[in-house]
């Protein structure tokens, strides 16, 4: 599910992630069919692998060890 974008201009950390979960929630029928927001998508617990792999990325900015490690994510 998750694509990595070789060609893509580097936006900044984790805008991989971000870009895959905004594709995933536009992508879904809770969005499409049913009109709800994505927010309330999230809610309901869909995309959480990316959602949580976006909030570890995020998380991995302020910790002074990824100086070290790199950041997680893509």
């Amino acid at each position: 599910m998750p694509k990595y974008y070789e060609d893509k201009e580097e936006g900044g950390p984790c805008s991989g992630v971000k870009e895959d979960l905004k594709t995933c929630l536009m992508a879904l029928d809770c969005v499409l069919k049913e009109g709800k927001t994505p927010r309330q998508c999230l809610k309901e617990g869909h995309c959480k692998g990316l959602q949580l792999t976006f909030f570890e990325c995020k998380r991995s900015m302020l910790d002074n060890r990824a100086r070290f490690r790199g950041r997680k994510g893509y």
